[in-house]
């Protein structure tokens, strides 16, 4: 295959990040023979390589960890698991047979398995791709590009920093800015509230000064470094200038999907990854997806929840020997003040999601708010839920599935 090497494995993981790390684990752990993990960076771990503050792992591991020890966790895990991880190694398209193509220093080859899990994850939009005009001054970071700066480069970065974001990466960006000696002048959200965690919010504006709400960047200016930004306030336009010579520019996920589009799978134009059933599996046979290239974006923890859970169902069907076809199934839809869902689609009422949970994202804050779920005119359940917070997951229990109509019309969940 024009001079390609081949060689093949049972399940191949695209993503050596928490998802991809867990999902290779429960693999080899459940029996699997030969699970390998393709990892463009040089070590694997993902993100948290490079987030040296703490509070990763409560969810997966029950205990708290630095961003850099959580990585190093699985990526030790995966090695005496027995799980061949390629650093270095990346996978840039797909053969006319589905068979994954890939580069690394070693040349270029060929990757047949029987089932590939896509783990690719999210990425923050960068100024260019929020529509922020101004000048191209240097000094305009996202949270990822920061924190590699910072921790894996060990760069200057200034002195005065606006943070763009209120959410949980913003917190962490703090975190990172105060690291390397920078002073925060101040987080700026366009919603009405940050939308992170409440103790966040106080240690913040302690620690360094105001989390401006309602209020949105209409441009960047200085050159060659930035000088200062403007904003605008939302409810009525009135401007005003903060000096910085660092923007930090936070949140605003989306998945890191251009391999999931080549493949051709059903993509949910909502979450812009791809469209899975409860046990992670998209349109295409033999093709899975995991962790936040499926809905950006979770906390780590959370991610590999999810690897791990779609490890051991994939394992599950290798296990069986009778590989779960990519059906049509039944989907799920969202309504109201519902941004959208995930998992989108049912295709068997006894395949639970990870965490036994669908995870929905609002886009509106309110207080116990009132669900219901129905399918054509039958009501499946209803009841509250905690809260609603733009930008963060609400957890909804899916003790209905069992009541789904496998050959009946969509579920669709409602906010009241």
């Amino acid at each position: 295959m024009d001079g390609r090497t081949i060689h093949d494995a049972d399940v191949v993981i695209v993503g050596g990040g928490p998802s991809g790390l867990a999902a290779a684990v429960a693999l080899r752990r459940a029996g699997v023979e030969r699970v390998e993990v393709l990892e463009r960076e040089t070590d694997a771990g993902g993100v948290p390589r490079h987030c040296a503050h703490t509070g990763y792992g409560m969810r997966d591991l029950h205990r708290v960890l630095t961003g850099p020890r959580y990585a190093r966790h699985y990526a030790t895990r995966a090695a005496k698991a027995g799980v061949v991880v390629r650093t270095n190694t990346m996978a840039t398209g797909w053969t006319a047979g589905g068979d994954l193509e890939v580069t690394s220093p070693a040349g270029l080859r060929v990757v047949r398995a029987s089932a590939v899990v896509l783990a690719t994850g999210a990425r923050e939009r960068p100024r260019a791709a929020r529509w922020v005009p101004g000048d191209r001054g240097q000094g305009v970071y996202t949270t990822g590009q920061l924190q590699q700066a910072v921790y894996l480069h060990h760069q200057a970065i200034g002195r005065r920093a606006v943070i763009v974001g209120a959410e949980h990466v913003s917190f962490s960006a703090i975190a990172t800015l105060r690291h390397a000696g920078v002073h925060v002048a101040g987080l700026v959200t366009d919603l009405p509230r940050q939308q992170s965690y409440a103790a966040f919010h106080w240690g913040a504006r302690l620690a360094f000064g105001p989390v401006l709400t309602g209020v949105r960047v209409v441009g960047v200016h200085g050159k060659p470094r930035v000088t200062h930004i403007v904003v605008e306030r939302v409810a009525d336009g009135r401007r005003r200038r903060i000096p910085c010579d660092t923007v930090v520019f936070t949140g605003d996920w989306i998945p890191d999907h251009e391999l999931a589009r080549v493949r051709g799978l059903d993509m949910d134009r909502s979450t812009l990854g791809p469209i899975v059933d409860t046990t992670g599996l998209t349109s295409v046979d033999g093709v899975y997806a995991a962790g936040n290239l499926c809905h950006p974006v979770e906390t780590a923890d959370v991610a590999a929840l999810t690897g791990r859970h779609v490890g051991t169902a994939l394992a599950r069907q290798l296990r069986a020997r009778s590989a779960q076809a990519a059906k049509a199934g039944v989907p799920i839809e969202v309504d109201g003040p519902l941004s959208w869902v995930s998992p989108q689609l049912i295709r068997s009422t006894a395949d639970l999601p990870a965490r036994g949970k669908l995870i929905l994202r609002p886009h509106v804050f309110a207080w116990l708010p009132a669900v219901r779920v129905v399918q054509g005119d039958r009501l499946l359940w209803q009841g509250r839920l905690s809260r609603f917070i733009p930008t963060r997951p609400t957890l909804l229990p899916t003790t209905w599935l069992a009541r789904v109509d496998p050959h009946g019309p969509a579920v669709r969940i409602e906010g009241v």
